[in-house]
């Protein structure tokens, strides 16, 4: 702990406090501790320079961030820097009236995180990430806005090792105001796997690797199926590799989450020592090959550049889709899908409650709208729970076995009157691409094969019927479109 200061203050109307000792020790890093008593906008301000008692946010013209809890008559969480509004949450941390009640903020090269209680650390609230983060704040002032605050037990304090703990939390998402006319899919033109690889966003245990402590975070439902990590399923893990570079864990773990890596010839023992370690036996199969090769002739290898490995996909047709060219044990992972172990989410369809309990990461991987749900902000992207409405139960676990299998079991959807189309038209809702482009293949190749009778033709007038209709809710071209996508995709 560094300073603390435990006196009573109260800070008056369109004010600000400021203290010499309410600094952070390494600029850009440090949390504050206290507790407040308003009505509404307790406002602290982080600084680069100390202010004056008549300094006021809005005016300030100079780099800063400024918290504000109970914004908007204590209905709103802000976060705003250099006085543009870049949070703006509905409900999240509000103020007290009633008696003094206990924050803390903490910032960490951009990353803002804000929670309640009496201890630093827990309770998380609500985070923001800067992409263009202030590394220099440094003084900690503490504000109003039209109405007395009272503060008490102010204390800085050190992150040391608790911003690890904060990271894995990390919602990347900015305030854009209005996002009308913006493209669904913007911004996951090439979205997969990849998109995961050490990012914090839907993780769930991280790796602290060599001396220097680095945290990496990965995902324990990807892990599992690739190897044995003797992972928890209920607790957070965290996995100590002081003895390995963090070049060698990276090159392990984009081996995972992309089927291929490359690393210097000099590391290959420890990539191979590394993955023995954790049983991806694909991976040790390659670098002992590989290292053979370097034995029996060094010609084959430059001195100094990278040695490439993929994995040998065994399901070459499936292209590059999840998860074909991936050292995943199918079994496994099939197993995981009806296991529910290491779920972080409970999927409820209204009418019929709790239907699934299943892994966030496998439904962002497949589908941007659900991505999106679990990483922007959205009371999903804090709950353990989705709740969806209109939705076809039937079709709904056919598309859920799907994302954990790649391939669409068709005796499931042989009723093409009903479960084929609804499973078409969820397909196209959530964005599936290779399920929607899986569906418009068996319906046609249904329809065409019933033609040659005339019971199969009623049943194609009839589905046509059906085409008709959902054609009419709003997708102009969309069957246009898919006889387009299946002579594609029979190329």
């Amino acid at each position: 702990m560094e300073k603390k200061q435990k006196k009573f203050l109260t800070v008056a109307p369109f004010e600000c406090a400021w203290r010499n000792d309410l600094r952070f020790k390494e600029a850009g890093r440090g949390c504050v501790a206290f507790e407040a008593f308003a009505c509404n906008d307790v406002t602290v301000v982080f600084r680069e320079h100390v202010g004056s008692q008549h300094y006021h946010y809005k005016r300030d013209n100079s780099p800063h961030y400024t918290v504000i809890i109970g914004s908007h008559r204590n209905r709103r969480l802000k976060i705003e820097v250099d006085g543009k509004t870049v949070v703006d949450a509905t409900g999240v941390g509000l103020c007290c009236s009633s008696a003094f009640q206990s924050y803390w903020i903490s910032i960490y090269d951009g990353l803002i995180s804000i929670g309640k209680g009496r201890y630093p650390f827990q309770n998380l609230v609500f985070q923001w990430l800067d992409s263009n983060p202030n590394c220099s704040v440094q003084y900690v002032g503490l504000s109003s806005w039209d109405k007395h605050v009272g503060y008490r037990n102010v204390n800085v304090l050190p992150l040391t090792q608790n911003h690890i703990s904060l990271w894995k939390h990390v919602d990347c998402g900015e305030y854009e105001g209005d996002e009308n006319g913006e493209d669904e899919s913007g911004g996951y033109g090439e979205w997969g796997l990849e998109n995961f690889l050490e990012s914090w966003e839907l993780s769930d245990m991280f790796f602290i690797v060599g001396k220097e402590e680095r945290a990496v975070p990965a995902h324990k439902f990807l892990l599992a199926a690739s190897g044995n990590f003797s992972l928890s399923s209920t607790n957070e893990d965290v996995v100590q590799l002081q003895d390995v570079t963090y070049p060698v864990l990276h090159a392990f773990l984009q081996y995972i989450y992309t089927g291929h890596t490359q690393i210097p010839e000099s590391q290959l023992s420890s990539l191979r020592d590394l993955s023995l370690q954790f049983e991806v036996m694909s991976l040790v199969k390659q670098c002992e090959e590989i290292i053979e090769r370097f034995k029996l002739n060094k010609r084959l290898f430059d001195s100094g550049k990278n040695v490439e490995i993929s994995f040998p996909s065994s399901r070459p047709h499936c292209g590059a889709a999840f998860p074909s060219g991936l050292p995943v044990n199918m079994q496994r992972l099939k197993q995981l899908g009806l296991t529910s172990e290491y779920s972080d989410l409970d999927i409820y369809i209204e009418g019929h409650g709790l239907i699934a309990r299943s892994h966030k990461i496998i439904l962002g991987l497949w589908s941007v709208p659900f991505a999106k749900m679990f990483t922007n902000g959205m009371s999903e992207s804090i709950s353990s729970k989705v709740f969806l409405r209109d939705v076809s139960l039937e079709a709904f676990k056919v598309m859920l076995n799907f994302m954990y299998s790649g391939e669409l079991n068709k005796e499931d959807i042989m009723d093409i009157d009903t479960l084929l189309l609804q499973l078409l038209l969820l397909a196209d809702q959530f964005g599936v691409t290779l399920l929607h482009q899986e569906c418009c293949k068996t319906l046609l190749e249904c329809l065409s094969e019933g033609w040659s009778s005339p019971i199969g033709r009623r049943s194609y007038n009839k589905s046509f019927s059906i085409m008709h209709k959902f054609n009419g809710r709003g997708s102009r071209h969309f069957w246009q479109s898919n006889w387009v996508v299946v002579s594609v995709a029979n190329c």
